[in-house]
């Protein structure tokens, strides 16, 4: 009897999951914190100290992980900022069917790349918010004594409204993977060809070739369609 055969393409390797799941934890451990300090049924967690030191211990980490990443890998890096900050005629196309991709309809889309016009947005929107979240934060947290009456309240309100930002595009995030069953991504590693399809048809389109390949981990993109014995 001949074994089912499942075809499933490598997205993300190790790495880029690990880096995603650690921005998940210090996303999530800024935004319980700095709650605590603004919101009183929370102001439990700020008790001895606790809720601050755990705040400055998750900044350091939010805003190492890029650099880190950066280092890790400095071509996919480079191509990512320029990626998301380039928009061609299906980009803007795709961006026109937001509202009924909003609600789960993705019939009909625009084909996409490796990111899509609304992955392109998010992030670039996450990008330009992680550079004012840091920068406010290190002024409140290093310059507080220095920032005169004028400044401090400016800088509190752009870190809170940066935060702010991170967390509705962070909701948003989750909203549309699980709207579209992109978990097994950061999961696994994999997504399958429905998936691709669906999501991103011009990258499924490059990476097809004339017959399966077998994935090589010595490469650092995830361009491989890997056939595998269920």
């Amino acid at each position: 009897m001949t074994a089912a055969v499942e075809t499933r393409i490598l997205r993300y390797r190790p790495r880029q999951r690990l880096v995603h799941w650690l921005g998940v934890g210090t996303v999530l451990t800024l935004l319980v914190t700095g709650l605590a300090l603004l919101w009183p049924p929370l102001s439990f967690i700020a008790w001895g100290g606790v809720g601050p030191t755990l705040h400055r211990v998750g900044a350091v980490l939010f805003m190492a992980l890029p650099f880190a990443y950066a280092l890790l890998n400095p071509r996919q890096t480079r191509e990512l900022l320029v990626e998301i900050f380039t928009y061609d005629r299906e980009d803007w196309a795709w961006l026109k069917h937001f509202p009924g991709y909003f609600l789960g309809h993705a019939a009909g889309l625009p084909p996409q790349g490796r990111l899509n016009a609304g992955q392109k947005l998010h992030h670039a929107g996450t990008f330009l918010a992680f550079i004012t979240v840091s920068l406010s934060g290190l002024a409140l947290w290093f310059l507080k004594g220095s920032l005169g009456a004028t400044w401090l309240p400016v800088m509190a309100m752009l870190h809170d409204v940066s935060m702010l930002a991170v967390t509705v595009l962070f909701v948003g995030h989750v909203y549309f993977t699980f709207v579209y069953d992109a978990l097994p991504a950061m999961t696994t590693g994999y997504v399958s060809p429905e998936y691709a399809r669906l999501e991103h048809a011009r990258w499924l389109e490059e990476l097809t070739p004339a017959a399966p390949a077998v994935e090589t981990p010595e490469t650092d993109e995830p361009t491989e369609i890997v056939v595998q014995q269920a």
